[in-house]
């Protein structure tokens, strides 16, 4: 199976369906999070509007990374599973940040740990991997 292989030859794995919705909401998150931050720094009176808008316009382009990976895994792309993943590891900090914090972030953290971890249990699957077309170290087949 290569990584461009056509996805109607044989169904795609739920496993990954399910990594791509994962990832496509965190997303879908990081874009509602920074267009929110963005719009507030321009409306509202912030501390520093200029850091309000960079951070918006950071959330909203980094939201381009899994949303862009949960297109590659719907798809069948074997590149798409790297940034994907790297999202989740990069997810795990913050998720721990948010869970150390004193607030209402605490639900957020919990939910974030959540999806990291099961979207990279999904990731690393073998059948996962077999879907997308991606061979071990050693494995020519």
């Amino acid at each position: 199976m290569s990584s461009e292989q056509n996805p109607a030859q044989e169904p795609r794995p739920r496993r990954l369906t399910y990594a791509a919705v994962l990832a496509a909401l965190e997303g879908a998150a990081l874009l509602a999070g920074g267009l929110w931050v963005l719009v507030r720094g321009i409306t509202g009176a912030p501390d520093d509007r200029q850091q309000a808008v960079t951070l918006g316009i950071t959330l909203a382009v980094l939201a381009l990374l899994p949303l862009l990976a949960a297109r590659g895994l719907l798809l069948r792309r074997g590149w798409s599973r790297g940034p994907a993943v790297i999202t989740q590891i990069m997810a795990l900090p913050v998720a721990y940040n948010l869970l150390k914090a004193d607030s209402v972030a605490i639900p957020a953290g919990i939910a974030l740990a959540v999806v990291a971890v099961t979207a990279l249990v999904l990731l690393v699957n073998a059948e996962t991997t077999r879907a997308l077309g991606i061979k071990g170290p050693g494995r020519s087949e």
